[in-house]
């Protein structure tokens, strides 16, 4: 930039023809407080090019002119520049790819192999796409380095305002730090507004060129021209240009990545103009060149109106061209409703208010895999479910867990066996640091809950994900910040001794009666049995069964598909279907049927899915019991026989049941520490203080009184009584 020019002195003849700014002294002054409406505003978009080839270049140490690709399976997830030259896209194939440019370097992404605890680079990857799963690891590792390169290069401090938009994108608000440098280049400006009035105008930049160095200038809007002098709104873009050329230049020098930037007044144009000029080019759009700009753009590349919203404008106007919509008047854009009318209208028109946030929160972390061929069996589930955990755990300490910085409060699962999907949610402990075997636990656990409630092989998809998201405590507190007091206190006091009181009143209770309230605490909820399509799903207290109750089960039902909070009760499956074989005695002529067990009673014991027996009638004949055949096993552990291909899912429930058992055993012994009381420790006796004038000692008169033994304390007196 070429250096400050001192302003004509008033007493000039010419200063009372000279121009003034069309900013005022409160649009400069807005400028420091990150103001979204200044005309004056500077925003800045920085985005990686071809990031994840970069970062497989930097780490294989190759020129940059080699041709690389990033493969994925058998497509190519990223291509860098040189490779674009012979044609390559996004979609091809990895053998098209080949055909095209016989000297591409394809490089897969790193993978989870079955059964390992970490990623890695393995040559046979795209072979084995059953039993490896990608891995991001990497690359989200290079963008940490990134970021953190790029704020080392802007002044420190709380007002730095960074806005990480995506692994290779950064959003920077440099109002602020222009707002300083324009102080310190024109000190004109560092003084009270004339009369104290802030709308008064700004006198003109004492400079007539701007130096843009290697910065691609889009051009000026028709009626202005590069020779008009440049105004305040000018000056700035042009120092927060020479900003992003240091960021990028820093990020080159130090990481030896290359970057494209942006340079406007909000983010909208400054995201536009950071890929209008790849790779390594820096491209700048002064306000007098926004409708320019924008009008050789389609609608649908601007954030927001690549989705339905733009097909829905494209099919109102019958274009997808800015130019072409500039031309429809704010009345027809409000046929899409008053609110997306103004904003769209606004929007082609540059117009775009939208903070930088120096933080975004994620609200969620997912980890997931596609089976082909299914899974079927508990064991391979769980090495996934170790998998997932570490994938998860891994930018779970990005978020700064292990920091207590942000924690997450739930962890998801969700099985997808052909068309019917399940999801079960546990709580994660608050009470100590997160680790990557917490994580895993929980997430076996729900696998077993799913188990238990049948038809879960084979598994075609199988994801964990964590949420609930929430702030630890940032700094140390005093004692007195974990106090309660007051009325709060009393309110803790009372809802501790009504929770004991239900502690006693459940454990006085019978146990069918005891596992019934516990059915919202405890993992036994999910094991209650299940009964054949044809028997009776709900009864009143006669044993009647209830059409309504039916139906309202079964609507429960569907719902737990979608929600992840288990319901109270087990509902019974419409589409459940028990062995064809089944170990039953024959019936005698001479001795009755054993009559079937009420719902109720079933209940109180876990019988294995399988094993349920079939109600019968007492008029079905001995030789149409089902014998038991070549193609079937029998089970030690419960006695049962079942059909040869069940045995593994079998399996499966025993392992889930025994689980269940153990966390049935830990909260018995959770809620018999809570019910023994804490022996309260000896208080010393209390010193007694000396009466004035008394010896040390001293009781009353009397050895009945009520005040024997007890001394008078400080600010009392005693009181003398007159004999008679």
């Amino acid at each position: 930039m070429s250096s400050p020019q001192p302003f004509l002195p008033s007493s000039a003849p010419s200063s009372a023809h000279r121009r003034k700014s069309a900013f005022t002294y409160k649009h400069l002054s807005q400028l420091s407080s990150y103001s979204p409406t200044t005309p004056l505003r500077v925003i800045a978009h920085v985005d990686l090019d071809a990031f994840y080839a970069q970062c497989e270049q930097v780490r294989l140490q190759l020129p940059p002119d080699v041709p690389l690709a990033v493969q994925q399976w058998q497509g190519l997830i990223a291509i860098n520049y040189p490779a674009r030259a012979f044609g390559l896209g996004r979609h091809i194939t990895s053998t098209e790819a080949k055909k095209l440019c016989p000297e591409l370097i394809m490089q897969h992404v790193a993978t989870w192999k079955e059964g390992d605890e970490t990623w890695a680079y393995h040559e046979d990857a795209a072979k084995h796409i059953a039993t490896h799963k990608v891995s991001l690891d990497p690359y989200r590792r290079e963008s940490r380095k990134i970021l953190g390169v790029i704020r080392s290069a802007l002044p420190a401090g709380a007002g730095q305002r960074v806005e990480k938009a995506s692994v290779d994108e950064v959003f920077m608000d440099l109002s602020a730090q222009v707002h300083g440098i324009l102080l310190e280049r024109y000190p004109e400006l560092q003084g009270p507004p004339p009369y104290d009035d802030p709308t008064e105008l700004l006198p003109r930049p004492p400079t007539t060129a701007l130096e843009w160095k290697g910065d691609a200038l889009v051009d000026l809007d028709r009626g202005e021209e590069e020779e008009d002098d440049p105004d305040w709104d000018d000056v700035a873009i042009c120092v927060g240009s020479e900003i992003v050329r240091d960021v990028r230049a820093r990020v080159w020098e130090e990481l030896r990545y290359t970057c494209s930037g942006g340079v406007a007044r909000n983010k909208m144009l400054a995201k536009l103009g950071s890929g209008h000029k790849k790779p390594n080019a820096q491209t700048v759009i002064r306000n007098r060149a926004v409708g320019h700009f924008l009008s050789g753009f389609k609608f649908t590349k601007i954030r927001n109106l690549g989705g339905k919203l733009g097909d829905e404008v494209v099919a109102m106007f019958n274009t997808d061209s800015v130019g072409d919509l500039l031309k429809q008047p704010l009345e027809q854009l409000m046929r899409l409703g008053d609110d997306t009318g103004s904003w769209l209208y606004g929007i082609i028109r540059g117009e775009d208010n939208s903070e930088v946030n120096p933080r975004t929160q994620i609200k969620s972390m997912l980890s997931a895999k596609s089976f082909r061929p299914a899974i079927n069996d508990f064991e391979q589930g769980v090495r996934w479910l170790r998998i997932f955990a570490a994938d998860i755990f891994s930018r779970c300490v990005e978020e700064g867990v292990l920091e207590n910085k942000r924690k997450p409060k739930t962890i998801n699962l969700h099985h997808r066996q052909g068309a019917q999907t399940r999801s079960k949610q546990a709580p994660i402990p608050q009470g100590k640091t997160l680790t990557e075997q917490i994580l895993f636990d929980l997430a076996k656990n729900l696998l077993a809950q799913v188990v238990v409630d049948g038809r879960a092989w084979p598994c075609i998809n199988l994801s964990l994900s964590v949420g609930g998201w929430e702030d630890g405590i940032a700094n140390n507190k005093g004692i007195s910040a974990f106090l309660v007091r007051g009325e709060e206190a009393k309110a803790l006091r009372e809802s501790e001794r009504q929770s004991d009181a239900a502690i006693e009143r459940r454990d006085e209770r019978p146990p069918e009666k005891r596992r019934k309230l516990e059915n919202g605490r405890s993992i036994q909820k999910f094991f209650a049995p299940r009964l054949p399509n044809h028997t009776s799903t709900s009864s009143d207290a006669d044993g009647t069964p209830n059409p309504n109750r039916l139906s309202e089960r079964r609507e429960s039902e569907d719902q737990d598909m979608f929600d992840s909070d288990p319901e109270p009760e087990h509902h019974l499956d419409s589409d459940t279907e028990l062995p064809d074989i089944q170990q039953q005695p024959p019936l005698s002529p001479n001795r009755p049927s054993t009559p079937q067990p009420h719902l109720a009673d079933l209940t109180s014991d876990l019988t294995p899915p399988s094993a349920q027996p079939q109600p019968r009638s007492p008029h079905v004949h001995p030789s149409h019991q089902v014998q038991q055949t070549l193609d079937t096993f029998f089970c030690s552990r419960c006695s049962t026989a079942l059909p040869k291909e069940e045995e593994t899912e079998h399996a499966d429930w025993h392992f889930a049941k025994d689980l269940a058992r153990d966390l049935e055993a830990e909260e018995r012994v959770e809620a018999e520490r809570r019910r023994t009381p804490i022996p309260a420790k000896p208080v010393p006796p209390r010193p007694q203080a000396r009466g004035r004038g008394r010896p040390a000692g001293g009781g009353g008169s009397g050895s009945g009184s009520a005040g024997a033994g007890r001394g008078a304390e400080k600010g009392q007196r005693r009181l003398a009584f007159g004999k008679g």
